[in-house]
Formats: C-alpha cells, sequence, structure tokens
C-alpha cells in the first residue's frame, strides 16, 4: 500500500499565487503549532519542578517527578512533528517557484 496520500499527485502541478498563499499560511500554521508544544513543554516542566521543590506531600512531589519527563516528551513530539511537516510542506511546494497571477 502506498504511503502517500491520494491527492499528492494534484499538488504537485503548477502552483498559482492562491496556492502559494495558502503554502505560507500552512508554514505559519506549522510554526504555531510548534511554539505551542515548546510552551506545553516549559509550562509542564515548569509545574513539575516546582511540585518537586515545594511540596510537602510525598504524593505530590512523585506528580512533580512525573511531570518532568512529560514536558521533555512533549517537546521532543513537537520537533519531530515540526520536522516531519516542515518536509513535507517544502516536498508539495517547490520554493523556486515563482507564483503567477
Amino acid at each position: 500500500m502506498d504511503s502517500q496520500p491520494p491527492y499528492d499527485n494534484d499538488l504537485k502541478k503548477e502552483m498559482i499565487l492562491r496556492d502559494h498563499l495558502a503554502a505560507a499560511r500552512t508554514v505559519l500554521a506549522n510554526e504555531r503549532t510548534i511554539l505551542a508544544y515548546l510552551r506545553t513543554a516549559l509550562a509542564t516542566v515548569a509545574a513539575g519542578v516546582g511540585l518537586v521543590h515545594f511540596a510537602v506531600a510525598p504524593t505530590m512531589r512523585i506528580v512533580g517527578w512525573l511531570l518532568l519527563p512529560v514536558g521533555a516528551l512533549c517537546l521532543i513530539v513537537g520537533v519531530i512533528r515540526y520536522l516531519h511537516f516542515k518536509r513535507y510542506i517544502f516536498s508539495i511546494t517547490k520554493p523556486d517557484d515563482q507564483p503567477r497571477a
């Protein structure tokens, strides 16, 4: 079974200006997504550090220690997804194409 979406062949045709603008919006959306992953990872790690440092109850300290790898995992997943979709977006859109009206 082919792993590429069925619409891939249609997307490799000549792009008009509207298509280039849509591709630019898609790139910006991908960048916003990596920033959201980064923000979530940072908040999760900060919550974990806060719980480990300030919590009195041992269960809350355990939760704090568990939040640290969850934050790191969130960052790793975000970076992998960002790079995957960045390669996919640029494989569909040829950056050296000039838009035509």
